[in-house]
């Protein structure tokens, strides 16, 4: 059994239900937790996501497991699934509760008497609500968070410790942010004087995130210069990703760990990026763009492409490219072979 996901008893049958799925085997059987299939104990539920690993299931003490819809498996209950790994997902969300703070603001809280606080909002200790930020109900903030003057989230929000919200950012419904990321810092804008000095350019603009999306740990994401910096419903951001100034992020994209984007660039929506890409400035990703892990993109990449290196290929002509590689050196020494003796045979005539 999963300690750190023991909630309560719910039996085979009432969770197949709950998951709109077809089961067989014994529909009370009680489950309390999951687990993979090597370290279940009875109460566990696992699941296999491919026949290949259905023999883990002898050798593993787990209760039931949720299988392939075109297998079978008698020894345990089994619930059936068309995608067995997603519905695995959306069980562990039945069992698993997250931990929260308690509805209310900690005494050791500072919150302005301006702000508006909606219901149920739970505010942590050593948190610092400014003037007239606004928080709708249901959301959290944990401790060591610092909000600005004019902050704006949304309802059932969770901000986790040590993150940092500046001035006039707005937060929509059901977004999550990770810990220690920056919401709003001063985009990287200067301007070069005659004697070589820095200018800074004022960084007036603000960010929007819009509902249902996830920031990772230790992201920055910088204010607009001017008007906003979007990062639209439903996308992904990984841990410790840099987002600039003005930069425009579309609908359910996902950015891995360690991507980079450089002010005014336009993302469409349904993007991919692997982890350490990199995006030059004023560059337009369009939608359902794949870009693999560390790829360097100094230019615009047209919608439904699937690019990857320093800059980008199409994949399928770069792996052909990767194949080649290792044969490159015994080429270059038959060209040579070939060079030498069209050079003898020149001399003969």
């Amino acid at each position: 059994m999963s300690k750190q996901l023991k909630t309560g008893l719910i039996t085979v049958g009432a969770l197949a239900r709950r998951l709109n799925c077809r089961f067989e085997g014994k529909a009370e059987t009680e489950l309390h937790g999951v687990s993979s299939p090597e370290r279940a104990q009875e109460g566990d539920l696992v699941f296999i996501a491919d026949r290949r690993y259905l023999p883990l299931l002898e050798k593993s003490q787990a209760s039931a497991a949720i299988i392939p819809k075109e297998e079978t498996y008698e020894d345990i209950p089994v619930i059936y699934s068309d995608n067995p790994y997603l519905t695995f997902v959306k069980a562990v969300e039945i069992f698993y509760t997250p931990y929260r703070l308690k509805p209310g603001i900690h005494p050791q809280a500072l919150v302005s008497p301006t702000a508006k606080l909606g219901k149920d909002v739970a505010i942590g200790p050593f948190v610092a609500v400014g003037d007239e930020v606004e928080i709708g109900e249901q959301s959290v903030v944990f401790p060591f968070v610092s909000l600005y003057p004019r902050v704006k989230i949304g309802r059932n929000t969770v901000i986790h410790s040590h993150v940092s919200i500046r001035e006039e950012t707005r937060v929509g419904n059901r977004v999550i942010i990770h810990n220690g990321a920056v919401i709003g810092s001063d985009g990287f804008g200067y301007l070069k004087e005659k004697d070589g000095s820095r200018i800074k350019v004022p960084q007036i603009g603000i960010v929007v995130i819009e509902d249902d999306v996830e920031v990772g740990a230790n992201t920055t994401i910088d204010r607009a210069t001017l008007g906003e910096t979007v990062i639209k419903r439903g996308t992904k951001i990984d841990n410790l990703v840099q987002i600039a100034h003005n930069v425009e992020i579309g609908e359910n994209s996902v950015l891995a760990a360690q991507t980079g984007i450089a002010g005014s660039s336009k993302i469409g929506k349904n993007v991919l990026m692997g982890g350490q890409v990199g995006i030059s400035d004023h560059v337009t990703i369009g939608d359902n763009v794949t870009i693999a892990a560390k790829s360097g993109v100094p230019k615009d990449i047209p919608s439904g492409s699937f690019v990857g290196g320093i800059p980008p290929f199409d994949m399928k002509e770069a792996r052909k490219i990767w194949i080649s590689l290792p044969h490159l050196f015994n080429l270059v020494k038959d060209v040579k072979k070939l060079k030498k003796s069209i050079e003898e045979l020149e001399k003969k005539k």
